[in-house]
């Protein structure tokens, strides 16, 4: 019996390493956004995350939501003096998250100022 037991949590802690591994390191997909940048916040009870919000229309129709890991110092530092202005965005976009690591599943990697399209000078 305990040989069953042993095994059966050997396999249990096995499979939830797979799992969080998985979902840590295998990206679903990677891209650019671009907008301005209309939120950027550190929100949370157990756990602060970074979020933010980028509105991809002249209405502000369009929002994408996104999350910035703390390990990512240089992208919240360019995010919070960029407040206001129009951004480019890279990000990568995972399965699932964890709630320690943000809101959502579209995680900031690199942030870049632009023009915006909208108001030429």
């Amino acid at each position: 019996m305990r040989k069953f037991l042993f095994i059966f949590i050997a396999i249990v802690l096995l499979g939830a390493t797979a799992y969080f591994t998985f979902i840590y390191y295998v990206p679903f997909s990677e891209g650019y956004r671009s907008g301005e940048l209309i939120k950027f916040s550190r929100k949370g009870v157990l756990a602060k995350t970074w979020e933010g919000e980028i509105s991809q229309g002249i209405s502000g129709a369009q929002i994408f939501e996104f999350s910035v890991e703390d390990s990512e110092e240089d992208v919240i530092q360019n995010l919070k003096e960029f407040q206001g202005h129009y951004v480019k965005v890279t990000y990568k976009e995972r399965y699932a998250t964890f709630f320690w690591l943000g809101d959502t599943k579209y995680f900031i990697v690199d942030v870049e100022k632009e023009k915006s399209p909208h108001f030429v000078n």
